[in-house]
This record gives structure tokens, C-alpha cells and sequence, in this order.
């Protein structure tokens, strides 16, 4: 169940990279270019880590879902795929 929206997410990423609207907020990312969706990353990374520390389940939890999400759409940005992140991992996995 959860891969199963996790790929179905994926796909709506895909989808608003290849067909933008302006109602948008995950088209509106990719309109700012790759600099603003890497930096985005970067921020949640942080804010998830600064949440690690602390004993509140849902800011962790939010926070770790805001960093999934803006690292999918920084993989399609750069034109790759959770996929291909997971042959990586499949690869050292041996």
C-alpha cells in the first residue's frame, strides 16, 4: 500500500513536470529551476534533522514527508526516477 502511493506520487510528479499548472505548487518548483528545488531538499533535510532531536512524532513524521516529496521532485528535475535510485541500491545490496 504504501509503495503503491508512493509510485502513484511519483507519477503525479511526473506529470506536473510534463504538463504544468499554474495551480500548481509542484509545478511552480519546477518553474523556478533546478537551483530552487535543490534548496528546497537541502531545507527539509534540515528541518528534518532539527525534528530527529526532539521527541515530537508528527513534526517528524511532517518533516519526513516534506523531504520525500521535494526529493522526488528533485529526481524528475534532474530527469531520474526513484527507480533509479533503487538499481543503485539493489547494486551495492549484492
Amino acid at each position: 500500500m504504501a509503495l503503491e502511493f508512493i509510485e502513484a506520487l511519483e507519477k503525479t510528479i511526473k506529470d506536473r513536470h510534463e504538463n504544468p499548472s499554474d495551480t500548481s505548487y509542484t509545478s511552480s518548483l519546477f518553474a523556478k529551476g533546478i537551483n530552487k528545488v535543490a534548496q528546497k531538499v537541502g531545507e527539509e533535510a534540515v528541518e528534518l534533522v532539527i525534528e530527529a532531536k526532539d521527541d515530537n512524532e508528527d513534526l517528524f513524521l511532517n518533516e519526513a514527508a516534506d523531504l520525500l516529496y521535494h526529493y522526488i521532485v528533485l529526481l524528475r528535475a534532474k530527469g531520474y526516477s526513484l527507480e533509479d535510485v533503487t538499481k543503485i541500491l539493489e547494486q551495492r545490496h549484492k
